[in-house]
């Protein structure tokens, strides 16, 4: 299989193993909590895609959303707390 990148593979930018960074796993690490509520969010949203919702999804579906806002608010707060240096 060819390559599509024309550009030699000596230039700094393009040097890239496959594999992902400490810096883009410890983001991960950190987005984790958030992107475990979107798919809790998404889990409850796809129940109710053939169907009505009922009174028991629409409390699960709102639940849900609660929580996405809680850890944005929670990852906002946590990663303002890393850039000023805990001082908010």
């Amino acid at each position: 299989m060819k390559s599509i990148i024309t550009l030699p593979a000596t230039s700094g930018a393009l040097a890239f193993d496959g594999e992902p960074s400490d810096a883009e796993l410890d983001a991960v690490e950190l987005e984790m909590p958030l992107i475990l509520a979107e798919v809790d969010l998404l889990d409850a949203e796809i129940m109710t895609i053939d169907r009505p919702a009922t009174e028991l999804d629409e409390r699960r579906m709102r639940r849900a959303r609660n929580r996405v806002l809680a850890e944005r608010r929670d990852l906002t707060n946590r990663v303002v707390a890393m850039l000023t240096g805990g001082v908010a």
